[in-house]
């Protein structure tokens, strides 16, 4: 998964019927009508559904994807050889066997468990916990290192170094874990503990609810929920994407009420509570709670101790 600066590609993308989003991200549904698993030149074992349908007019797109590239004389790397199936695995799960062993225009291909992009570490249930577990890894590895140096460094310059190499670790793409399990979350609140107890100098069984308080350094969850709400006036103050605002729908009773004008977001029906809840269009409506007006930086300061005050 890679952003490609290739001017037109996404045109290319939607003529069929696809979105590649504001990067050149291909999301494609895995269905008998996909427009990946249409057309011959895809070759391998696909069985199921997918044998019984019928070659379309025009070709697909894992065929002419290559021959894209080629008319500009590009072609897929190994790195773009590869693909990650999202299922569900209450219910999708069987379709996974579908993808074992293709080959895409003479490209061969493997599903893989993990894809990396940007950074960010994506898991065929999108529940994330291999980007969990390499942040609490890397976290661990470096605050070790950061407690050895501790008797020779100020305060002021231990939490420089912790700031560096732990807490935007923790803050890199958190709004993407809203919604998780607190089992997950509760792993990297303890990478967050343990560098306020190596900051501080706090014993291992003292209470570490003070010490962040002390610090004015908000938990990992309400961490999450502050960047979720940041992105949510950012949105509707015209300071964030389009896609985004699009996202949002203002609330707007049938008849008059109080709630009126409001300024309350409208949430939206899921289908699935388990994903659906986690996504931006139903996440950011459930805790705009918060009515603060003024510029941005009003906005923060007073979502911030709103935060505070419900940890």
């Amino acid at each position: 998964m890679r952003t490609l600066p290739v001017q037109g590609l996404q045109d290319f993308i939607h003529t069929f019927g696809l979105d590649s989003g504001p990067r050149v991200l291909l999301l494609v549904p895995h269905s008998p009508s996909s427009p990946l698993l249409q057309h011959s030149p895809i070759q391998g074992s696909v069985p199921g559904p997918c044998q019984r349908v019928k070659p379309p007019r025009t070709s697909s797109l894992a065929f002419q994807l290559p021959k894209y590239f080629t008319t500009d004389l590009l072609r897929l790397s190994s790195a773009l050889e590869s693909f990650l199936n999202v299922y569900m695995k209450s219910r999708d799960q069987a379709i996974d066997t579908q993808f074992h062993h293709l080959s895409i225009s003479g490209l061969p291909t493997q599903p893989n468990t993990v894809v990396r992009n940007l950074g960010l570490l994506v898991d065929s249930d999108i529940c994330f916990d291999a980007h969990i577990r390499s942040i609490t890894r890397t976290a661990f590895y470096h605050l070790r290192n950061i407690a050895k140096l501790r008797k020779m460094l100020s305060l002021r310059d231990a939490e420089k170094l912790i700031h560096a190499f732990i807490t935007t670790r923790l803050d890199y793409c958190n709004a993407l874990l809203s919604g998780c399990p607190s089992g997950s979350l509760n792993k990297l609140q303890l990478v967050q503990n343990a560098a306020a107890r190596v900051l501080t100098n706090t014993k291992k069984f003292d209470h570490i609810t003070p010490v962040l308080s002390s610090l004015h350094w908000l938990p990992v969850k309400s961490r999450i929920d502050y960047k979720i709400l940041l992105l949510t006036y950012k949105a509707l103050n015209g300071l964030a994407p389009d896609y985004l605002n699009n996202l949002l729908t203002t609330y707007n009773p049938p008849r008059l009420l109080r709630s009126q004008g409001a300024g309350y977001l409208l949430v939206p029906r899921v289908e699935r509570s388990t994903a659906g809840c986690r996504a931006f269009s139903y996440r950011a409506p459930q805790l705009w709670n918060v009515r603060v007006s003024g510029s941005l930086s009003i906005f923060k300061s007073r979502l911030k101790t709103h935060l505070f005050s419900l940890a």
